[in-house]
């Protein structure tokens, strides 16, 4: 027994000095921690993989141009991940551990129903961590947490822009069979009360868990049995892509809206093995090729499809932007524990060099990045000159000094000032 208790002294001094056995060693050493939890099993697997995938290769860029230098001690990166399931409870867990053990102080997740309750513990003194938010749901920016960055633009951009092209088309009926939760919740919520504004009306709600279900019949002949001139649908990509499927086989001919949480070239490529005539009438958030200048996207695009053997999604490149700019941060702030005065001088190092971050992140809004958002449909079987919308500009001379600000790619931009952005 004495041997056995020798031995294992052995075993962890050893590594201790290895730097394998200290919960804290990546924030104490040469190394910053970046956390991540999230869905990585069962149907909103890919989703978050997605955003996995955008934090290892900004990490991989991070760590092959050197690190950062911060206070004369040069810093890599690392990255840990859990599952949690979509599951609340978990997440907060989750996210305790990623503090306490592993040592980050900068925690990634992409569902608002789990960000929400993170955002309850992640000012507690000794355990604060910066909650990078990946959602559009308003609601985060409401709760002005301090220690919250949310990554993409918020989805009222979307729902102003689906409204006016609604009424353009001349359309009264719309049907709703988005995902259940805080964020399908608030999704609905809004877009109901915009078009009900505009004149139209929501002639059936039917909610559908998108990150469990994989058979929408029930949810859709509900819907289409009052014959609506379009469908408010999405959640995940891969189930957005099943709903779209079912409603065409139950004789839907209409048009779609998705939610931005659903991508169109995930879902013609996973779903529909790249053949857009099955996605004629489909709008949603515009495609990577898309969203930046074609020397800069088509080395991401090979990338990920070299390394993951699949297209890039905007969840890979707005992970990939918010790493990029939480070191360039860390970098400028002096500090890689001190979260507060890196969240601080975030403004200072925007915008980036496109070479460096491929999206044309602006400037840090409370806490919301501000960045365009851009839509786009699918059309006769081709992706339609997107849609690019500056949701925080008020005036036209606002408006036309941030077109100017980010790279020409062909796109129409429009200025749609959003109450309660806008400076």
């Amino acid at each position: 027994m004495k041997k056995l208790k020798h031995l294992s002294f052995i075993l962890i001094a050893g590594l201790l000095a290895l730097g394998l056995f200290s919960p804290n060693v990546y924030a104490k050493g040469h190394t910053v921690m970046i956390g991540f939890t999230g869905p990585l099993s069962g149907p909103a697997a890919q989703y978050g993989r997605d955003n996995v995938n955008g934090l290892e290769m900004g990490i991989q860029d991070i760590n092959a141009a050197g690190g950062i230098t911060v206070g004369g001690k040069n810093y890599k990166f690392a990255l840990k991940t859990y599952d949690d399931h979509i599951d609340p409870t978990a997440a907060v867990n989750n996210a305790r551990r990623l503090r306490s053990r592993d040592g980050a102080r900068f925690i990634f997740n992409p569902v608002f129903n789990t960000i929400a309750p993170m955002m309850q513990i992640n000012q507690q003194k000794g355990s604060e961590f910066l909650m990078m938010a990946y959602t559009s749901a308003p609601e985060v920016d409401a709760m002005k947490n301090p220690n919250t960055i949310a990554i993409p633009p918020p989805f009222s951009v979307y729902v102003g822009s689906y409204v006016k092209y609604a009424l353009e088309k001349g359309w009264k009926k719309c049907a709703m069979v988005v995902t259940l939760g805080a964020y399908g919740d608030g999704w609905r919520k809004e877009f109901e009360s915009a078009w009900i504004k505009a004149g139209g009306e929501i002639v059936a709600d039917q909610p559908a868990n998108y990150y469990t279900e994989t058979d929408f019949s029930a949810q859709l002949s509900a819907a289409l049995a009052k014959k609506p001139d379009f469908m408010l649908i999405g959640g995940p990509s891969a189930t957005t892509g099943l709903v779209i499927e079912q409603a065409r086989n139950l004789g839907f001919k209409g048009e779609f809206f998705m939610v931005d949480q659903a991508k169109l070239n995930y879902i013609a490529e996973v779903n529909f093995n790249n053949d857009l005539t099955k996605m004629n009438g489909v709008t949603g958030t515009a495609r990577p090729r898309d969203l930046a200048e074609e020397e800069v996207i088509e080395p991401f695009l090979k990338r990920c499809l070299k390394d993951y053997g699949r297209s890039a999604t905007s969840e890979n490149l707005l992970n990939y932007g918010a790493i990029r700019i939480l070191a360039a941060a860390m970098e400028k702030a002096g500090t890689v524990e001190d979260i507060t005065a890196i969240k601080a001088a975030i403004p200072e190092v925007l915008p980036m060099d496109a070479k460096i971050n491929l999206l044309p992140f602006i400037d840090l809004w409370g806490s919301r990045f501000i960045l365009p958002g851009t839509i786009q449909k699918i059309e006769n079987g081709q992706y339609t000159v997107p849609t690019t919308t500056f949701w925080w500009t008020k005036s036209d001379a606002d408006f036309k000094k941030a077109v100017s600000s980010i790279p020409d790619i062909g796109n129409t931009n429009v200025n749609v000032p959003l109450e309660g952005y806008a400076k």
